[in-house]
């Protein structure tokens, strides 16, 4: 009888702020006025905006899933991943946005990555914007896929349903406002589940300190059990963390991340928004990692029973905390869920409508048959991942990992040189772009094994990449208006 009510109380916290997330995504519905509205929110974010809605997007399911469950299993030396993460975001907001807030607004009106990347290297013959769109699509279907799962797990374990009826109601509730609202809805939203997922990761460890009787004495706990839970190289080799880090090169080519850059309102917003980005990140990676951490020590004291580790963060909330508060901090994973699938399936809608439909097949469309293409872009997408996320065995951060890697390698190293080499040409990028994504997978699934050398996709996709970018803008010749059009963004600098 006590389940029940507790999975009532949960329930009715789960369905306020679901329906708190609907009624933004409605209210946006009658302001998207343009594609551009809706898929770039009229570039008129703010810096606080900006910041927490490319944290949220960013970190999804795998902040207080993924890498709670990490550390529980390894303990620190899973921490590198968090380490490289917000070296990245650092760099990211440091170097990438203000260029490419001023290339996609001053240089050009470009709306979405395959926009900016055609206008960059003046691709007249839209192959680039294919390979683009191409990319996105794969490797954001298997993103999205993975908050699906991180969904699904958090139904099932809080409610006790099915995992097919689990991730049905994740997928529902995620696709039915990104279709209505658009950038808008995705980046207030964002807000708001930013908020609640730093809080809920600062109160829960605190409340768990508590309970194992302080700090001191949940270190020994730990210990004790795992005595080499907090060395940093604990079964790590040297190549172990180097792929860590190595996460941190995933930001520069991350759609959904880049385009917050190219939505914000103004680059004198660009210092305030890293400001509060970047701490909101260290503040809510070092949460996660002590629930982990803690959790070891919780799990063993009162001799719990935790088959999936990925579900600690899920755990200690409904054992610690009233059915009611347990409700809103198990919102926080739907929120950090919710936050990047949209973003992901926004973008994903805005290739499809934009970059495919709009672009090559129909430039007289109108706004209105874009944006409809747009929100029918979202469903499919959704379908898609849908299928991929029915295997409830799947690891949330593993097919993070693959799809992080993918965007990172393909988007990452083109980006970077599109921004900082004027003598980068067309060929180069294509070539770049196919080298980096067709690297990750080619190595992911047949070399790493191979060659007995065990190392993040992300590294030998984004080294070729790169390689390849240098070698054939070497022998090919920049296009007239390339050269002019970056000499105008460095004087905007």
């Amino acid at each position: 009888m006590e389940v029940v009510q507790i999975n009532t109380q949960i329930a009715i916290m789960f369905v306020a702020y679901s329906a708190l997330m609907l009624f933004i995504g409605f209210y946006f519905y009658k302001q998207n006025k343009n594609s551009e509205d809706y898929f770039l929110g009229g570039r008129s974010m703010g810096p606080v905006v900006s910041a927490l809605s490319a944290g949220a997007s960013d970190m999804s399911g795998w902040l207080l899933m993924g890498l709670p469950g990490a550390l529980y299993v390894s303990g620190l030396a899973e921490s590198y991943i968090a380490i490289g993460l917000s070296i990245g975001a650092f760099l990211n907001w440091t170097f990438v946005a203000k260029r490419l807030r001023i290339y996609t607004s001053v240089i050009a009106n470009s709306i979405t990555i395959p926009d900016y990347f055609e206008t960059r290297f003046d691709d007249d013959k839209h192959i680039l914007r294919v390979v683009c769109a191409i990319v996105i699509l794969i490797f954001f279907t298997f993103y999205v896929s993975s908050g699906l799962v991180g969904g699904a797990k958090l139904f099932e374990a809080t409610f006790g349903i099915q995992y097919d009826y689990a991730l049905t109601t994740g997928t529902v509730i995620i696709v039915a406002y990104t279709f209505l609202g658009g950038y808008k809805a995705v980046c207030w939203t964002d807000l708001i589940q930013g908020l609640l997922m730093m809080s809920a990761l600062i109160i829960v460890p605190i409340v768990m300190i508590y309970h194992l009787g302080g700090f001191g004495e949940a270190v020994n706990i730990v210990k004790e059990i795992k005595p080499n839970t907090f060395s940093m190289g604990e079964g790590l080799s040297f190549l172990g963390i180097v792929s860590a880090l190595s996460w941190g090169l995933g930001y520069f080519g991350q759609p959904h991340i880049l385009v917050r850059f190219m939505s914000i309102r103004s680059t004198k917003d660009i210092p305030t928004a890293t400001f509060v980005g970047i701490s909101w990140m260290i503040i809510s990676l070092i949460g996660a990692c002590f629930i982990g951490i803690l959790g070891i020590a919780y799990v063993s004291k009162f001799e719990l029973s935790l088959q999936d580790p990925e579900k600690i963060f899920i755990v200690m909330s409904q054992l610690l905390f009233n059915p009611w508060i347990a409700g809103v901090l198990l919102s926080a994973i739907l929120a950090a869920i919710m936050s990047t699938a949209s973003s992901q399936l926004l973008v994903s809608s805005s290739t499809i409508a934009e970059d495919f439909y709009k672009r090559i097949f129909n430039k007289e469309a109108s706004n209105k048959m874009v944006m409809t293409l747009g929100r029918f872009g979202v469903l499919a997408v959704a379908v898609i991942a849908f299928i991929i996320s029915t295997d409830k065995n799947s690891s949330v951060l593993s097919i993070v990992a693959y799809a992080w890697a993918g965007f990172g390698a393909s988007f990452g190293s083109v980006m970077l040189f599109s921004l900082f080499w004027s003598k980068m040409t067309r060929y180069a990028a294509i070539a770049g772009m196919i080298t980096g994504a067709a690297m990750v997978v080619v190595y992911k699934n047949f070399l790493a094994e191979w060659l007995n050398f065990p190392i993040y996709e992300i590294i030998p996709g984004f080294l070729a990449a790169s390689v390849v970018i240098v070698l054939v803008s070497l022998v090919t010749k920049v296009r007239p208006g390339t050269k002019a059009a970056y000499e105008t963004m460095l004087k905007h600098l």
